[in-house]
């Protein structure tokens, strides 16, 4: 995917342009609607689809303190939207001086792009501009003095009647309960980490560990967990542990993310996984000695193993990981 990061870039692109403009943290069910509906458009007119998105969170900026944590930090959100067919990304940087941006200023900026917008999408409740004035209403009028239509695509609803947003994905997650997180996203849950060096204990211990720098995600409750890690575009089963290791570290441990892969013998410092949570197993705890812990996490391996059987999930031949298409 081509992340451009000004909105003169837009004259580059080919023509005519179909904008999905948001925050999309998480890039939920709500959100690929708006996406998808960018990229319908962009097919039918011989045109090219382009999701508007700001960084950092709009929120952090207007809120400071008081913002939620993210969904997806910005790498983690570029390949969620890059998997939804996008091949083009406009990445604003949201700061002070850009929220004070009057609503029709940011539209007329990207009317005259240099490229001819056809459509702009949005959710339909999304506010926008300095003060939040920017809306639906104002875009349609906008639209109808620049030509350029406008889609307002209303809330998406879970078969249940639930609404999706946000807010309702980090409170499922927040309380660990990943099957309706699931629902809510469309997909799995999943953290997009860096893998660095850790103490290599899990190795010592018959279970050599990644260990994973998270980009300042939502993370569901501490304990063990069935999990999925995509690395280099294969899918590899394995178990994962959310927490302070209680066992091996002092009071003023720092959380971390730490994973094992099944039948996976890569060195991966450096690299990115992205980590899907399956199933919760259990809390996290401390145990009397290691030989404990390691009596446990063998179970909690077996145990990992057959939850990510009964999610049909086939696990793959010394490591060879499921191909992702």
């Amino acid at each position: 995917m081509n992340v451009i990061t000004d909105i003169a870039e837009l004259s580059s692109l080919k023509g005519p342009l179909h904008l999905a403009v948001g925050v999309f943290d998480g890039v939920h069910l709500g959100h690929r609607a708006v996406i998808l509906r960018a990229l319908e458009g962009a097919l039918k007119s011989g045109g090219t689809a382009v999701v508007l998105t700001f960084d950092p969170h709009p929120a952090s900026v207007l809120r400071p303190g008081r913002h939620p944590r993210l969904l997806a930090s910005l790498r983690h959100k570029c390949r969620l939207i890059a998997a939804l067919g996008i091949e083009q990304l406009l990445v604003l940087t949201f700061d002070d001086e850009f929220a004070t941006i009057e609503a029709n200023a940011f539209v007329e900026r990207l009317v005259l792009a240099g490229r001819p917008l056809v459509e702009i999408c949005v959710g339909a409740d999304w506010r926008f501009g300095n003060g939040r004035t920017g809306n639906a209403e104002l875009l349609e009028a906008l639209g109808r003095k620049h030509g350029f239509a406008l889609a307002a695509i209303p809330a998406v609803t879970t078969p249940a009647g639930e609404i999706v947003s946000s807010t309702r994905v980090r409170e499922v997650i927040q309380r660990g309960d990943l099957d309706h997180a699931s629902v809510l996203l469309g997909r799995d849950y999943t953290v997009l980490g860096e893998v660095v060096e850790g103490r290599k204990l899990g190795r010592t211990l018959g279970f050599p560990t990644a260990n994973l720098r998270v980009f300042n995600e939502e993370l569901p409750p501490n304990g063990v967990y069935a999990i999925r890690a995509e690395y280099r575009g294969r899918l590899f089963p394995g178990v994962g542990n959310l927490g302070v290791r209680p066992t091996v570290e002092g009071a003023a441990a720092k959380r971390l993310l730490e994973v094992h892969l099944f039948d996976f013998t890569d060195s991966i410092y450096g690299e990115e996984l992205e980590v899907h949570f399956v199933r919760p197993l259990r809390p996290e705890k401390k145990f009397e000695s290691l030989d404990a812990l390691k009596a446990q996490i063998t179970r909690d391996a077996e145990e990992a193993r057959l939850a990510l059987r009964r999610s049909d999930f086939r696990e793959p031949d010394s490591g060879s990981g499921r191909e992702l298409h």
